[in-house]
C-alpha cells in the first residue's frame, strides 16, 4: 500500500465554509453565553474522546475559534492528526474567553466528530489491504458543501482521493457509453476536446467492454460490479495488453470483500462506504471558568 500525504485545505477555501457554519449556528448572538459574561470572563476546556477512533479535523476546529477571537484563544492539539485515540483520552486543550469557547463549541466539535468518523472507518478499510499493492480510493459520493473536508478525512484514514470534481478527469460511465453509442465512440469524441494532460477512464462491466476500452486507448479501466473470477480474467487481459494501464475496481466493496478484490491484482479499489457509512466519533467538551 502506498503511503498517502494529507494536504490541509488552504484558508482561502476553508474560511468561507467555517464562517458560514458559524453564522448558521450563532445567528444574532449566543443568548445563553452572553448572559453569563458578567460572571465569567475566561475559561479553559478539554476535548475528551468518548469512543476509540482516528482523530481528524483539529486544525479546522482551531480555526473556528480563531475566527471568533483570533488574539484571545489558545488551541493545543493533544493528539496528532490521523492518530488513534482511546476513550477518555484528552484530544485538545483550549484556553480563551467563555464567549469564544461556548459559541464555537458546536461547529468545531461537529467538524471533528464527523471527519474523525470518516477517518476511522477509512482506516479499517485500508488496513484490510495494507500488505497488498492495491490502494483504497474515495469517490464523489460526499455531503454537498463538505467534499473538500470529507476527502481530507479519507486521506488521513489511509485512502487516496479520486477526482475532486467533474473537471479533474474524464470518466466514461454506462450512461455516457449509451449516449455515445459505445465505448470507442465515446473515447473518440471526448479525446478531441479535453486538454492535456487529463486522463480518460472507462467503466466496464464485461470482458468485451474491457477489450473495447483497450482497443481505443483508455488510460484507466474500471471493473465495475464484476465477480472475482471475472475480475481476475479482466486484470490478466489488461496486463497482457499494456502493463502501464491502471485498473480500478468498484461496486459493492465492503470490509468483508475488499481483500478478495485486492488480491485480483487491481491497482485501485474505489468505495463510497468510508464516507457514506461512517459514524461520527463521539467527543465532548469539559469546561472550567476563571472569574
Amino acid at each position: 500500500m502506498v503511503k498517502t500525504v494529507t494536504a490541509l485545505p488552504p484558508l482561502l477555501v476553508l474560511d468561507p465554509l467555517l464562517r458560514s457554519w458559524l453564522l448558521e449556528d450563532i445567528g444574532r448572538g449566543d443568548r445563553t453565553t452572553q448572559g453569563l459574561l458578567g460572571k465569567f470572563r475566561s475559561a479553559q476546556a478539554e476535548w475528551v474522546a468518548k469512543a476509540p477512533g482516528v482523530i481528524a479535523g483539529l486544525p479546522m476546529a482551531a480555526r473556528v475559534f480563531q475566527l471568533l477571537s483570533e488574539n484571545e484563544v489558545s488551541f493545543i492539539a493533544m493528539v496528532k492528526e490521523g492518530e488513534w485515540c482511546e476513550p477518555g483520552q484528552v484530544v485538545a486543550q483550549i484556553d480563551g474567553s467563555l464567549n469564544t469557547l461556548l459559541s464555537g463549541e458546536r461547529v468545531a466539535l461537529n467538524i471533528v466528530m464527523h471527519l474523525s468518523g470518516i477517518a476511522s472507518l477509512t482506516r479499517k478499510y485500508a488496513e484490510r489491504i495494507a500488505d497488498l499493492p492495491a490502494q483504497l480510493v474515495d469517490t464523489r459520493k460526499t455531503t454537498p458543501g463538505l467534499r473538500v473536508l470529507e476527502k481530507y478525512a479519507t486521506q488521513l484514514g489511509g485512502a487516496i482521493n479520486h477526482r475532486m470534481g467533474l473537471d479533474d478527469a474524464v470518466m466514461i460511465k454506462d450512461n455516457h457509453i449509451a449516449v455515445a453509442g459505445g465505448i470507442g465512440a465515446a473515447i473518440a469524441q471526448i479525446r478531441d476536446q479535453i486538454p492535456y494532460p487529463l486522463t480518460i477512464e472507462v467503466e466496464t462491466e464485461a470482458l468485451d467492454q474491457v477489450a473495447e476500452a483497450l482497443q481505443h486507448g483508455a488510460d484507466i479501466i474500471m471493473l465495475d460490479n464484476m465477480s472475482l473470477d471475472l475480475m481476475h480474467q479482466a486484470v490478466q487481459m489488461i496486463r497482457q495488453r499494456d502493463s502501464r494501464i491502471k485498473i480500478e475496481a468498484s461496486g459493492n466493496i465492503t470490509l468483508e470483500t475488499i481483500r478478495g478484490v485486492a488480491e485480483t491484482g487491481v491497482d485501485y479499489i474505489s468505495s463510497s462506504a468510508p464516507i457514506t457509512q461512517s459514524k461520527w466519533l463521539d467527543l465532548s467538551m469539559r469546561i472550567g471558568v476563571r472569574s
